[in-house]
């Protein structure tokens, strides 16, 4: 192994950053398009690194710093950018990205807030065994409800399964019609169960950050319901701005631990 590839080297092999390059709370959509996206919403922003599929951006917002660093499509590249960014500092991640919806309630634009995930991913396989939860952090669920409340954005929190396969492993027919064994029933089985959505990444960024101690949580926007066959590319900005908000309002409640002495945060430990 030469330098580059070295886990503890200063700059980080695939996401190219540094400690220093970045706030404690990072943002993790999966397309680097909505890096800009989201920094939008921020005070300022200044572009630290983009490298293959991960590109970073520091700034600050309503005064907080705060990151955000694409990570690709998928669970195995968002594990990477995790595992890296611990590395230089980040203590804190919400994914903020895209998902189809399963519950017929559910409208294109909505929120989804993830509250633990179906892992039908692979790659928190590798971490630890099968029967391991991936929950979110609830100071970060909490804060990303807060967020959507303030911001007047209709939400959803729930359980979302997180799969490898857009196609096959979400129940969709692949090429030339093309079903995986059971695909027909997996939808109707994850409704039946309350799951909410479906995306690609939350499950393993939930439970690699739990395995590492670490705050993890997701929100993201409804393009499409599988049960009422809608479909359109929006509600993004809702999911930039709530998970923006969300780091502002960890940091408040970071704050009111401190002045309190506890550990952990609380209803009781009210925020403005």
């Amino acid at each position: 192994m030469d330098d580059s590839e070295d886990p503890n080297a200063e700059v980080q092999y695939h996401i190219e950053v540094g400690e220093g390059d970045v706030a404690d709370s990072v943002l993790l959509p999966g397309n680097p398009e909505r890096v800009g996206k989201i920094t939008q919403f921020w005070d300022s922003a200044d572009e630290v690194a983009f490298h293959r599929e991960y590109r970073t951006a520091t700034g600050t917002y309503d005064g907080t710093p705060i990151s955000v660093t694409s990570t690709g499509i998928g669970s195995p590249s968002a594990a990477i950018a995790v595992e890296e960014l611990a590395r230089v500092g980040a203590d804190t991640f919400i994914r903020v990205g895209s998902c189809g919806a399963i519950q017929p309630e559910m409208d294109v634009g909505d929120l989804v807030i993830t509250t633990g995930g179906v892992r039908q991913e692979g790659t928190s396989d590798e971490y630890v065994r099968e029967e391991y939860p991936a929950v979110a952090d609830y100071e970060v669920v909490a804060a990303l409800v807060a967020a959507a409340e303030r911001l007047g954005h209709d939400y959803h929190a729930g359980i979302t399964m997180s799969a490898d396969s857009f196609y096959a492993g979400q129940g969709r027919p692949g090429f030339e019609g093309f079903r995986a064994e059971g695909g027909d029933e997996l939808v109707e089985h994850l409704k039946n169960a309350n799951v909410k959505n479906i995306e690609m990444e939350a499950s393993a960024i939930l439970t690699i950050a739990n395995v590492y101690g670490l705050r993890a949580g997701a929100v993201c926007s409804v393009y499409a319901n599988r049960e009422t066959g809608e479909f359109r590319t929006e509600g993004e900005h809702r999911a930039a701005e709530t998970a923006s908000l969300a780091v502002k309002l960890l940091a408040e409640m970071d704050e009111l631990k401190a002045e309190a002495g506890v550990e952990r945060w609380h209803p009781g430990l009210a925020l403005d």
